[in-house]
């Protein structure tokens, strides 16, 4: 599979600019990755039951991985569950830029992608606030979940500046699978 190169060209599925930043600040650039998986009808995605929201399963880019070994690990690390290499398709890409924590300008790129999983799923290999929000793997419809994330209270998480623009991106993405695909996505 030639994912750099499939990257390079997916898709711009939307831009997130909060424009709340410093221009010309110091820069933070976060290139992500995020697992679409379909299983009859339903999604795939993470829970945090601490915060009561749904995203999908996914995370940063290490230095000198590929996507695609990206993609496999973080799926594995937040569900326990192995993604099926050669099932791995791109759907789109979305450009968050806003103010960061520490630095002027937080700039993250998010790769999502369509993938399979195997039916075997082992243990999951949170980080400290994964585990502390209480990440769950579940099968949810999108419906489902983006009425969870728009009307659910998050308790403290919904302080943090950079939680509503996530919480946007992962409910806007939800739309356009519903959009694009509904006949999946009910």
């Amino acid at each position: 599979m030639k994912q750099e190169q499939n990257a390079a060209d997916m898709r711009m599925l939307f831009k997130l600019d909060t424009k709340d930043y410093v221009t010309g600040g110091t820069v933070t650039r976060r290139p992500s990755v995020r697992g679409i998986i379909v299983r009859d009808g339903r999604l795939v995605m993470v829970h945090s039951l601490k915060y009561d929201y749904y995203k999908f399963p996914g995370g940063g880019i290490e230095a000198d991985e590929s996507h695609e070994d990206a993609l496999i690990r973080e799926v594995r690390e937040e569900t326990g569950m192995t993604v099926l290499p050669g099932s791995i398709r791109p759907f789109g890409l979305v450009r968050r830029i806003q103010k960061g924590h520490r630095e002027d300008i937080f700039l993250q790129e998010n790769f999502y992608y369509f993938c399979a999983v195997s039916d075997a799923p082992g243990a999951q290999a949170l980080d400290d606030y994964e585990a502390d929000e209480q990440f769950t793997p579940e099968s949810v419809s999108a419906g489902g979940a983006r009425i969870t994330n728009l009307t659910h209270p998050h308790g403290s998480k919904a302080e943090d500046p950079q939680f509503p623009v996530m919480l946007d991106r992962e409910n806007r993405v939800l739309m356009l699978l519903q959009t694009e695909y509904p006949a999946v996505f009910a």
